[in-house]
């Protein structure tokens, strides 16, 4: 697993967190000290944290199953959205949809909806016989749903599990994850609750260099579980080819064993048929 170390941890800003009146005290156990007014994350929590949410993650993707990306905050829009169409997982980094899991066949008919528009923008004898004005407000509906929904239109179930960048600003998410019992993995800073997440990863969600850091530490987990299910795969593979290969040449063994074992029958009965015409022979 892609290892981050303590030093990358304080390079990137993570253990900075909110001025002390903004604090949430539920996130007292993650806190190292105070300074400056500014309360400072215990890194070695962080990290901990951190390979804990790596390894889950990890398992998630192995067995086939998707994790998908939410932060809607400009400063990680960017990198998160990125690193998702990398690893090719569902993301959300414009707005979350109210209901975007717990009425998740509603999405399903908006994201079906895209799919027609972009069928009869693309396809050249419908779009002729589109008015102007109408091909101009389909233009429009087709852009405001890429943008809303441009990253899950490949989500056919589900996801699996939530990586969350700021649990505040996205408790929508959250709430709905929960109340569906799909598990969460977030980062939180000083001012969030980590009791409302599964996997809180103590760390500074505002600053650009630490939400990188995490966002893709937490890729390349998912990336080693999408290879390591590709493995799996060819090596499930490879045994149900030996395995069938193994079959047919038991059953070709067996095929040969049963022709060798009629062939002595056959000659053993050639061999007494002289033996009983000559003792018929003496007795007559």
């Amino acid at each position: 697993m892609a290892q981050v170390q303590y030093k990358d941890l304080l390079d990137a800003g993570v253990h900075f967190g909110h001025l002390t009146r903004k604090w949430d005290p539920r996130m007292a156990p993650y806190i190292f000290m105070e300074k400056n007014g500014i309360h400072i994350i215990d890194l070695n929590q962080s990290l901990e944290a951190l390979q804990n949410a790596q390894a889950f993650l990890k398992g998630i993707v192995r067995s086939g199953r998707k994790v998908m990306f939410v932060a809607t905050k400009k400063q990680a829009q960017e990198i998160v959205s990125e690193e998702a169409k990398r690893l090719k997982m569902p993301f959300v980094t414009e707005r979350w949809l109210g209901g975007m899991l717990t009425n998740f066949s509603t999405i399903k008919k908006s994201l079906k909806k895209l799919s027609n528009i972009e069928r009869m923008l693309n396809d050249e004898e419908t779009a002729k016989n589109i008015a102007k004005r109408e091909k101009l407000m389909l233009g429009r509906e087709k852009a405001k749903l890429e943008r809303l929904l441009g990253g899950v239109t490949d989500l056919s179930r589900l996801p699996a599990a939530l990586f969350v960048v700021d649990i505040k600003r996205e408790h929508l998410a959250i709430a709905e994850a929960k109340r569906l019992g799909i598990p969460v993995v977030a980062m939180c800073d000083t001012n969030s609750n980590p009791e409302l997440v599964d996997y809180a990863i103590p760390a500074n969600d505002d600053a650009y260099k630490s939400i990188s850091l995490i966002t893709l530490a937490i890729g390349k987990s998912i990336e080693e579980g999408i290879l390591e299910r590709k493995t799996d795969k060819e090596n499930a593979a490879l045994q149900e080819e030996e395995d069938a290969k193994r079959a047919v040449d038991s059953a070709k063994e067996g095929k040969e064993e049963s022709g060798k074992r009629k062939r002595i029958k056959t000659a053993d009965e050639s061999a007494e048929a002289p033996e009983a015409a000559a003792e018929g022979e003496a007795e007559a």
